[in-house]
């Protein structure tokens, strides 16, 4: 039996006044309250609400804001506010109704005493804050949207909390000394690099614009930040966001539109960047590992652009020129975060251009690591196995427990299994290597992929496809897919990866590698890419796929020989064998 009420009313003084008499809790109690206006809001928790509110109506920006609704329970705490507080904001970030016009550093994960209780109360209070306006979504479908995961009010993990106190500590370091800044942060898939380059993003922008005067009421350590001298360091100084992939990129637009402080034109393509007519003093890199080098590009014009770029901004066309170099050129100071083996494309920077970044970053005690797993359920040593299984000298079998991990022999099967993890839980998708043609791009009736009689398609759309109308009904490929959270990947590791029984190892089958210009060689710079190369690029891709999935992975490998090898490790029984005769 919950406990709690909600009062409504205006944000006015009289209103305030009337609810302390009537309760003594809005002088003397831990709340917390949301305060409304046009298409804004904000979330604060206090233990003196009345006195709060006076403060707030005496700032030029709250006193616009129009109603209040207070939360009260005689059982909570602080503790409990705070968590109420993260709570909210979080969901109301992610249902993009209102924007959020906190700062992101109070935002908290610490446990506390009673805590798995209360927090099935936060879902009554959201429902009923949900009856009463304030979000238009339920709580799953905020929780599978990308707003909701990629938005700029996550409570970090002290690893990544660690990370973000170790940047801004160098990189204000760096500008107040008038160096500059090559930080690198790496991490494997799920350790959360892009939700660190958004609250970067975010934070940055709160400390610029941050007055003096304006009351911080935090107990993160990132608030040592919001003191006179660091905003002093940023005001007047250009930020900017780039982001190599379309859909992801996309995607981050939408969370830095709906964001107070940021702004969609934030974030940009590397050619957006290397085009832009401003110089920036900060440029933060998302996937930095898929910067491309000169050749290879996706399209056609983007060839005539990259030399154009190179001549812009180095006065020759020097073929061994990178998107690095661009970012390098544009910027006094950068945050590259990164992961050298989730490389899926020959066009991408090469490793040893990372490494030299990296090897860099190291002599400046500027390259941070993230190891805590926030994606999949199976914990950190789920990467690292995914990652061994696809090498030639393959682990032990295991299991993870509290993962949801299928073998199939039967395509079918698969996605009928994937369909029903979707009207469960959400967000359950088909993806693949681009191990097939795309015929349905030039005629909408084909079909792309055709495996033991079951026929599908590729990606209608090349961006934001994990929340499109068609998308369980289709296969993601990898581009649609680099970046994203899934609740359940069914994984087809398609015909282009094979394995040879007498060599006992892992092949590249390029007959069956539809990547456009992926497979071309760099005839420019006398690059000639061999089948072991795409080899490796293609374990990649795999890597990446097989460690989509937060809740569970279920795969289907289409050569014979490679299901064979790889069932057992993906929690398929071993095969029965027929005795001889």
């Amino acid at each position: 039996m919950t406990s709690f009420r909600i009062e409504r009313g205006p944000f006015a003084v009289s209103q305030i006044e009337a609810w302390a008499q009537l309760d003594p809790r809005f002088r003397n109690w831990p709340v917390v309250y949301a305060l409304d206006g046009d298409e804004q809001i904000y979330v604060g928790e206090s233990l003196n609400v009345a006195s709060r509110f006076r403060q707030h109506l005496s700032s030029p920006e709250k006193r616009l804001l129009k109603g209040a609704r207070v939360v009260l329970d005689p059982t909570f705490n602080k503790s409990v506010c705070l968590d109420l507080e993260a709570f909210l904001i979080q969901r109301l970030s992610g249902d993009g109704l209102y924007q959020i016009t906190n700062r992101n550093v109070g935002i908290t994960d610490r446990d506390y005493f009673g805590r798995e209780d209360y927090q099935k109360v936060f879902t009554d209070i959201f429902e009923e804050l949900r009856e009463d306006g304030l979000f238009s979504r339920s709580l799953p479908e905020i929780e599978n949207s990308d707003l909701f995961k990629l938005s700029p009010f996550k409570a970090l993990t002290d690893d990544q909390e660690v990370v973000v106190l170790d940047i801004l500590e160098g990189l204000f370091q760096d500008i107040d000394a008038g160096s500059p800044s090559q930080i690198v942060v790496q991490g494997e898939p799920g350790t959360g690099k892009t939700v660190v380059a958004v609250y970067l993003m975010k934070l940055l922008s709160d400390v610029k614009t941050w007055d003096p005067s304006e009351q911080l009421e935090s107990e993160s350590p990132l608030a040592e930040f919001f003191v006179e001298g660091y905003p002093e360091l940023l005001r007047g100084r250009r930020l900017g966001f780039v982001v190599p992939q379309m859909s992801l990129r996309k995607t981050i637009q939408r969370v830095f539109k709906r964001t107070p402080g940021l702004e969609a034109a934030m974030v940009m393509s590397p050619f957006e960047m290397g085009n832009s007519s401003e110089h920036f003093d900060l440029l933060v890199v998302d996937e930095a590992h898929r910067l491309r080098q000169s050749g290879n590009q996706p399209a056609g014009p983007l060839y005539k652009m990259f030399s154009e770029i190179n001549e812009k901004l180095f006065g020759a066309d020097d073929a061994e020129l990178t998107q690095l170099d661009w970012v390098k050129a544009k910027s006094a100071h950068q945050i590259y975060l990164l992961d050298s083996a989730q490389s899926i494309h020959t066009g991408d920077v090469s490793g040893q251009a990372l490494a030299e970044l990296a090897s860099l970053s190291d002599a400046q005690h500027r390259r941070y690591r993230l190891t805590s797993q926030m994606r999949v359920q199976a914990g950190e040593d789920y990467v690292g196995y995914v990652r061994a299984v696809l090498s030639d000298t393959p682990p032990e079998p295991r299991l993870f427990a509290g993962y949801d991990l299928r073998f199939y022999d039967d395509i079918s099967h698969m996605r009928q299994a994937i369909r029903e993890r979707d009207d469960e839980v959400g967000l359950a998708r088909l993806i693949a290597g681009f191990a097939w043609p795309w015929a349905s791009k030039r005629d909408k009736d084909a079909y792309d992929i055709v495996i033991d009689g079951v026929s599908m398609r590729w990606n209608s759309t090349d961006v934001d496809w994990v929340n499109a109308p068609n998308s369980t009904d289709e296969v993601g490929v990898i581009h649609t897919i680099q970046g994203y959270d899934l609740n359940y990947a069914g994984v087809i590791i398609g015909p282009d990866l094979r394995y040879d029984p007498k060599l006992r190892q892992l092949t590249f089958d390029r007959a069956n590698y539809f990547d456009p210009t992926a497979a071309n060689n760099m005839r420019r710079r006398g690059i000639t890419f061999t089948d072991d190369d795409i080899l490796q690029l293609v374990r990649n891709i795999y890597a990446v796929l097989l460690t989509r999935g937060m809740l569970g992975t279920y795969v289907y490998i289409c050569d014979k020989a490679l299901r064979e090898r790889l069932r057992t490790y993906f929690g398929g029984s071993p095969p029965i064998r027929m005795p001889l005769r």
